[in-house]
């Protein structure tokens, strides 16, 4: 109740401080940009009470910690946000990528851009900021701030001690991410639970909590024909095209009907979900077919299997092509080379290293001699299909118990901060370092998400809606306190 009536009080500001936030550019490769962001999070934070300091290791994007101990407090929660986003070329964007606007509604809906509010304005709910990582991941930022603002006016503690760890390179695979949680371990290890503020809310609009994400890994594939571009008409139906090479691999890999991956031993590490979780799963929205409408599709993949149901297995999905030119560049030429971007997604159970050995292996069944530098003309003479392998590093997928102890406070205060039925799920589709979290650190975690589904999240025209912003703040306000 304290922090919606700072949210009405206060609103048109709220909106204009996110806007700030959200207009420094936040690359994870950036690290002039990416400095300036830890910068102004860090004073920020401050500036509500928070301790904090740059946690640094040399050449690498700063982690910030945040302290905040509230007397009497006999539990510690530990909430994870990343600072860091996707890049974006703003040749496809609406609007430059770090300059937030502000729209009356969706852009799909015919949403018309407008002026932010000046102080005393009423705020639309259905207004959208858009911007790059405006729901990925800086709007738990945009809620927090506030949230804490709120509470120190009206003079109320946070019910646990509360330590903040934000991340600068999670769009980047998080690579220095166990170096910081290694060397901070006095810091980290009196936290109790872990709390991620990412991700969306269910695509039916309620709100959910999910108690794990899917791993990640991927691999970039070339395949080679000649040496040189040659005409199409005078070298065609000889010389090897390397886009229909690629392109033959691909759909070896993949029940194009079924969404099945052929590659063997996909899915043999996949460990089973237990009995609450298969309960959990049943019991969540049927919304598929409303998704599907929404975006236009007339099937999907492994139908009649539910998203939700098909998010707990592995996949591997096509991230991109390019094999010579389409459109009004396209000329009569075979290409010498094809590229693929491979993403495989990972569930509880696979190894990243061992489910690229699998696909290299398919790779090889297929006829195909890899290499994992440029080839040699040499090589490619003594082999009739060669492929070039590059492999991602990635990480695991992790899982908490949904009936672990230390989470069913948690987990009843956020059914508090809505008039809507929690959705309880056992993974979101997304990756996050979770298992660094729950492995490595040993905690439970969960992953606490607020934007809309359509945010637009990694792609042009990033958007967060305002009611889901007024969401993470009530939201965060109950979490932090709950009793």
């Amino acid at each position: 109740e304290t922090v919606r009536a700072y949210q009405a009080a206060h609103g048109p500001a709220i909106l204009r401080d996110f806007a700030t936030l959200l207009a420094i550019p936040n690359v994870a490769s950036d690290r002039t940009g990416i400095e300036a962001n830890a910068e102004y999070i860090q004073a920020q934070m401050r500036a509500v009470g928070i301790t904090t300091e740059l946690w640094r290791i040399p050449g690498v994007s700063p982690a910030i910690y945040g302290a905040l101990d509230s007397p009497g407090a006999t539990r510690t929660l530990g909430i994870y946000v990343h600072y860091d986003g996707q890049p974006a070329d703003p040749s496809n964007w609406t609007h430059g990528p770090w300059e937030p606007t502000l729209y009356n509604r969706a852009m799909p809906a015919g949403g018309q851009p407008i002026a932010m509010p000046e102080d005393g304005a009423v705020i639309d709910p259905e207004w959208r900021i858009y911007a790059r990582s405006a729901g990925d991941d800086k709007a738990p930022l945009g809620a927090l701030i506030p949230v804490m603002r709120a509470l120190n006016e009206a003079g109320i503690t946070p019910t646990a001690n509360l330590r903040f760890f934000l991340e600068g390179e999670e769009e980047a695979g998080s690579n220095n991410l166990e170096a910081y949680l290694s060397s901070h371990r006095t810091e980290l290890d009196e936290i109790d639970a872990w709390l991620f503020f990412d991700g969306p809310v269910h695509q039916s609009g309620r709100p959910q909590i999910t108690f794990g994400v899917r791993g990640v890994t991927g691999m970039s594939l070339t395949t080679y024909g000649p040496r040189r571009p040659l005409h199409s008409g005078h070298y065609g139906n000889w010389a090897p095209v390397p886009g229909q090479l690629m392109a033959d691999l691909l759909a070896s890999m993949k029940n194009g009907d079924t969404g099945e991956v052929l590659v063997e031993g996909f899915y043999d590490t996949v460990e089973p979900l237990g009995e609450m979780e298969r309960a959990a799963l049943a019991s969540a929205p049927d919304y598929d077919r409303e998704l599907q409408y929404e975006l236009a599709l007339g099937g999907t993949e492994g139908s009649p299997a539910s998203l939700a149901e098909r998010l707990l297995l592995p996949s591997l999905t096509v991230r991109g092509l390019s094999s010579g030119n389409v459109g009004a560049l396209a000329r009569n030429v075979i290409p010498s080379t094809a590229e693929a971007a491979l993403g495989i997604r990972l569930v509880k159970g696979n190894q990243p290293g061992h489910m690229m050995d699998l696909v290299e292996a398919h790779i090889r069944s297929q006829g195909y001699h890899i290499v994992y530098e440029e080839p040699s003309d040499d090589v490619l003479r003594a082999h009739p299909k060669v492929i070039r392998v590059s492999r991602d590093s990635g990480y695991p997928a992790a899982r908490t118990e949904m009936d672990h102890p230390a989470v069913q406070p948690i987990i009843a205060a956020a059914r508090r901060a809505t008039d809507q039925e929690m959705v309880l799920l056992p993974a979101m589709g997304g990756s996050l370092p979770l298992y660094l979290f729950t492995d490595m650190l040993g905690k439970p975690a969960l992953i606490v998400p607020v934007a809309n589904h359509d945010n637009n999240q990694h792609a042009p025209d990033e958007n967060l809606r305002v009611a889901n912003l007024w969401y993470a703040m009530d939201l965060y306000a109950t979490l932090l306190t709950a009793r």
